[in-house]
């Protein structure tokens, strides 16, 4: 199994009153699953996507990657897998606006131990997959939504990730641009890629094979697509 979350809690203290962001989820996703995680706001989905981003660590449970207990780990060592089995897509695209497209992608494997020396042509490997091939040495300012999206999304692969984390993707895209990256995510499935994805889009979800959806800090559903859809 490549994740498996046991009773994992996370609650913070707002004042005098406590958030249960998660209350004891459970949760097993194996290798090449495509999963998407809905909820309204305050279901804890994105405090859910930050613990297994190694963003975050939990109060008590048990976070396992790849058979490594890895809710155990400290900074530096979270900061590792992050870095090497964990690729993250925002809503956002943070890409540094004065970098090539090609040097936005490079960046992860500046602080890689295995990357460092071939990275040029990792990076122009990612960009190919994503259809940029054209566009290596464009800023972000010369690039269109959909393109600083699939720049982004080629950072995410090119450290060659267990797992692509994709926070919201479509969020700041149009309907035919969404279809466009959506379109990259089911061939990057197809091509073997683990994917979780955390939207509010029904539309979007979809396109996954299998829909978690969150209510206070709990799973409510847990069910492939076509049964979430009638269940929904």
């Amino acid at each position: 199994m490549l994740i498996r979350l046991t009773n994992v809690t996370k609650h913070y203290t707002v004042g005098v009153e406590q958030i249960r962001a998660l209350d004891g989820v459970d949760l097993e996703i194996g290798a090449n699953e495509y999963v998407a995680i809905m909820g309204a706001s305050g279901s804890g989905k994105s405090t859910l996507m930050n613990i297994l981003g190694c963003l975050d660590r939990p109060m008590a449970g048990v976070y396992e990657l790849n058979d490594r207990r890895i809710s155990d780990y400290g900074a530096a060592r979270l900061a590792n897998v992050r870095n090497e089995q964990i690729g993250f897509v925002f809503q956002s695209f943070e890409l540094l606006p004065r970098l090539s497209a090609q040097r936005n992608v490079e960046l992860p494997l500046i602080y890689s131990r295995n990357g460092w020396w071939s990275r040029r042509s990792l990076a122009r490997s990612a960009l190919m997959t994503v259809g940029l091939q054209d566009r290596m040495r464009h800023r972000p300012n010369q690039l269109s939504g959909g393109q600083k999206q699939r720049v982004a999304i080629a950072r995410a692969l090119v450290n060659r990730p267990a797992i692509l984390l994709a926070d919201e993707p479509t969020g700041n895209l149009d309907s035919s641009t969404s279809e466009e990256i959506l379109g990259l995510f089911d061939k990057l499935h197809e091509d073997g890629q683990t994917i979780i994805m955390v939207t509010h889009e029904s539309d979007v979800a979809r396109h996954a094979r299998r829909i978690i959806r969150m209510k206070d800090g709990k799973v409510l559903s847990d069910l492939p697509v076509e049964k979430d859809a009638v269940h929904a």
